[in-house]
């Protein structure tokens, strides 16, 4: 449903009754979290969804749990006949009704999760070889599919996005960025009068996604300032008939484990206040749907020296460092280590205002795991100009340090010195020290997932290790990205590895057909008298 600003709390309420039964009883009356306000409240009734994080992953999950479904569009032909056939047999039906690994079964795509792939052929066809066809898909808003859900966020809605402001373009062509039903260039269009090119600022992305969860009126759904500290199982005992779920130590879990039955989701946190003081909560969930993002923590050398104030770990600190003049007119280099597209953004950054460059990366030039060898030449120029220089403008021992850039392949840090001195190695163990005015450790970020046990790391395919985006994402099903490790959790977005806007919406498709489809079973079996009506 999309409540509107008239409707009582009585009418509200009824809503819900019909979402969850009749059985529901009195207590639902006494639940805050619908009401139009922003402070979240404790509440004893259980809610079907909880999101954690309100970037374009949760904004795009928050949309279709809210009713809004995808069609084939009556005119549209996508340019991959088998895929138009099988669109063709179920046009009838919205794409969250199919069978979406039939649907996916034979695509490629730049993401390694099947129904990404799926819905960003549907979304952009063939954009990978730099076709701009619209969409074959169009939306219609079914109220009775609305599923009750809450997006926490820790600031407005669309996440990190808001902590990228400076003057780089963005990684993605501005359409790439644009989420269901509301175009990105018809909204930029209306903000200002000169559109060149398609690529944007990382502030217009972010204006963007804020003002699409008001369009779409989702905001009834969003909390903002909230912090998660913890999200965990509660279990209940067979036997028990007291109807209390309770939260079990772990050694318990493993002792008694068979005579437990897993029931719902606790989440606590805090919500900050205007006047800057922690409100804390306590919410329950029957799902939980994580879309962190993977921007929390930024990745560290772990080398000597690394915590001096000269030495930055995010673009944003390093914008800031430039735009306040503080390296103006240096003449020792900036170091810039990774090879990732931040690092190009920070290489592009420094060459833009004409500040020297030393660039280390522990990889080959022509390594293919490269990012650049995954971007299109034609719709990607600066990067390649960046990965052309990494291949040409090489440091040797004859030429020495490059006017405007060097790079330095297959190198490390070994350590950085008060003297704003660094200590580069080679891959054969020799040593170079070099004088700067700066360093940019941008090597990655990592989840900050502390809420959960383990801190995640039991959900990854490698439990021994952190979650990481690339080397270590979140294990889930393919098709519905639910944990394969903990039924009722879903991950989404850079914790699967879908690091591009493009390719993390098929996340909230997957995860909006395995509830819609449970949902469904949960009514037919309250339908028949198999149920009291409550999760």
């Amino acid at each position: 449903r999309n409540y509107s600003d008239t409707e009582t709390e009585g009418e509200i309420f009824n809503s819900l009754v019909q979402y969850f039964g009749d059985n529901l009883g009195e207590k639902v009356k006494a639940m805050p979290l619908v009401e139009e306000t922003s402070l979240l409240e404790d509440s004893s009734v259980t809610l079907p969804v909880v999101v954690i994080g309100n970037g374009p992953s949760g904004i795009c999950l928050s949309y279709m749990l809210s009713g809004y479904r995808p069609y084939l569009s009556s005119e549209a032909i996508h340019p991959n006949t088998i895929l138009h056939s099988k669109l063709e047999e179920g046009r009838h039906l919205s794409i969250v009704d199919q069978d979406l690994e039939y649907l996916s079964e034979g695509l490629e795509g730049r993401s390694s999760n099947p129904v990404a792939v799926l819905f960003d052929t549907l979304l952009h066809p063939d954009a990978d070889f730099g076709y701009d066809y619209p969409s074959v898909l169009h939306w219609k808003l079914e109220q009775h599919h609305y599923i009750p859900h809450l997006v926490l966020g820790k600031g407005p809605p669309g996440g990190a996005w808001h902590n990228m402001e400076g003057s780089m373009l963005t990684i993605s062509f501005g359409n790439w960025m644009e989420l269901p039903g509301l175009k990105f260039k018809d909204w930029v269009s209306s903000k200002r009068r000169n559109l060149k090119g398609d690529r944007v600022m990382p502030e217009e992305i972010a204006r963007y996604y804020k003002h699409y969860v008001k369009v779409m009126g989702l905001q009834k759904n969003f909390r903002e300032n909230t912090y998660i500290t913890s999200v965990s199982r509660l279990y209940r005992d067979q036997g028990d008939d007291d109807g209390q779920d309770r939260n079990i130590s772990t050694q318990r879990l493993q002792i008694e484990k068979s005579k437990l039955i897993k029931r719902n989701w606790e989440i606590r946190g805090y919500q900050r206040i205007a006047d800057g003081s922690h409100v804390p909560f306590c919410l329950f969930a029957e799902n939980v749907a994580l879309a962190t993002g993977t921007l929390d923590s930024p990745a560290h050398l772990e080398i000597e020296g690394e915590d001096f104030p000269f030495v930055f770990h995010s673009m944003p600190e390093f914008g800031a460092a430039i735009s306040k003049g503080k390296l103006r007119g240096k003449v020792d280099p900036v170091l810039i280590v990774g090879s990732g597209l931040t690092a190009a953004d920070a290489v592009l950054c420094a060459y833009n205002n004409n500040i020297p460059v030393i660039h280390v990366f522990r990889r080959r030039v022509t390594d293919p795991s490269l990012i650049f060898k995954q971007l299109p030449k034609k719709l990607y120029p600066e990067y390649h100009k960046v990965y052309h220089m990494m291949c040409t403008q090489s440091y040797s021992a004859d030429s020495n340090l490059l006017s405007d850039y060097t790079s330095f392949p297959e190198h490390h840090v070994l350590s950085f010195k008060s003297d704003m001195k660094c200590i580069l190695q080679s891959i054969s163990g020799l040593k170079k020290i070099f004088k700067l005015s700066a360093a940019v450790v941008l090597i990655g970020s990592h989840p900050n997932l502390s809420f959960l046990k383990e801190q995640g790391c039991y959900l990854g395919h490698n439990s021994s290790q952190p979650i990481r985006c690339k080397s270590n994402p979140v294990e889930i099903d393919a098709y519905t990205y639910e944990c394969v490790k903990e039924a009722n959790l879903f991950a989404l977005g850079p914790l699967v590895g879908d690091n591009f806007v493009r390719f993390l919406k098929g996340g909230a498709l997957g995860v909006t057909r395995c509830l819609a489809t449970r949902q469904k079973k949960k009514h037919l079996f309250v339908e028949r008298g198999g149920g009291d009506g409550i999760a």
